[in-house]
């Protein structure tokens, strides 16, 4: 008869990694602190105190997300300094289609055998996120599941929350025919489309250096998801923007129409801007349908803005002083029913 476990480690869970972790992820949190955060990691609660005295009515505003299964591509590269980046823009870069400011993070990272080093660097990579977008990485949870998980993998969970003054909260209710229609690119594939996209690619092999895409297969995967916070923040102290979506899952026919009137028609016009090569070696790879990439991936834009014609000039700009490439790619149409995208 064997042995059953009689301590906790024996079973598969090691809380001196835990510990371990905690000691290294410290100086990677404090960094991001802001005026608000009270307290260190390690209480059962994480304390944030926000001035809101410039604010007429204040609105918190919360989102949370995951990476998905870029996550698969970390473990066959055993690249992880990056995904905690995917995973804090997945966040944020929703609260900032309301107009809101993050304020705080926290993030859940789940293994079934906890290597500190690896998870150290997810972390290293959360934080970077939140010192680029302005909010502090408060705490989380690290749960050791053995069995759970295969060898070598973990799952990741965020969850971040934000403030927006109501009067200028963005709702998409302003939004009316003859407005313009702006894209802002993305780095890349962002954190959306991975399992089709993997699919494809893999046989090319991930190592394997592409000329077009001036990178591996596989880092040219990896890059991570662009944060639009501070940018946009910045934006919205001289331009009024009517309308913000965040092209994630579900891609243009999808994400646009969430955040406009209905009867509402964005005609988008294809070629007005240039994505990466890495959507048509995709659509090449599979021979994929054009509504089924609009409908997978970003292609190229990762956040669409509405703004009024006259304030185009300026809404690109903006961007183009902050190095960022941003298009005008269509206009608002009128139309009856449920809001829609037509590609034009």
């Amino acid at each position: 008869m064997s042995q059953l476990p009689a301590t906790y480690a024996q079973s598969g869970v090691n809380i001196e990694a835990g510990n371990e972790l905690v000691r290294r992820i410290k100086p990677h949190a404090q960094r991001t602190h802001t005026p608000g955060v009270l307290g260190g990691l390690g209480g059962f609660g994480a304390l944030f105190q926000h001035d809101f005295s410039a604010y007429e009515q204040p609105l918190l505003v919360s989102s949370t997300d995951g990476v998905g299964t870029k996550l698969k591509l970390a473990f066959q590269l055993n690249k992880h300094d990056t995904v905690g980046r995917d995973l804090v823009a997945m966040c944020v870069n929703d609260l900032i289609c309301c107009g809101a400011k993050p304020l705080f993070f926290l993030d859940y990272f789940a293994t079934g055998k906890l290597s500190p080093e690896v998870a150290e660097q997810v972390v290293k990579g959360i934080a970077d996120g939140c010192v680029e977008s302005g909010c502090a990485l408060v705490g989380g949870e690290t749960a050791e599941l053995p069995g759970f998980y295969s060898e070598g993998e973990y799952d990741l969970a965020g969850f971040t929350v934000g403030v927006v003054d109501k009067p200028k909260l963005i709702d998409g209710t302003t939004v009316q025919q003859g407005d313009a229609i702006i894209g802002v690119a993305s780095s890349g594939l962002h954190s959306n489309g991975y399992s089709l996209g993997r699919k494809l690619l893999e046989p090319l092999g991930y190592d394997t250096f592409n000329a077009e895409l001036n990178t591996t297969v596989g880092a040219a995967l990896l890059e991570p998801t662009r944060l639009y916070v501070l940018p946009v923040l910045s934006l919205l102290e001289s331009v009024t923007v009517k309308a913000i979506a965040n092209i994630t899952g579900g891609g243009f026919y999808e994400n646009i129409p969430r955040v406009l009137p209905e009867g509402s028609i964005a005609q988008i016009r294809r070629g007005s801007w240039n994505p990466s090569p890495l959507f048509s070696m995709i659509q090449t790879q599979g021979q994929v349908a054009e509504r089924e990439m609009f409908t997978t991936f970003n292609m190229g834009i990762g956040l669409v803005m509405v703004v009024a014609p006259s304030q185009v000039a300026a809404t690109l700009a903006h961007f183009q002083q902050q190095n960022i490439e941003a298009f005008e790619i269509g206009t608002i149409e009128k139309g009856e029913g449920e809001a829609r995208v037509e590609l034009v």
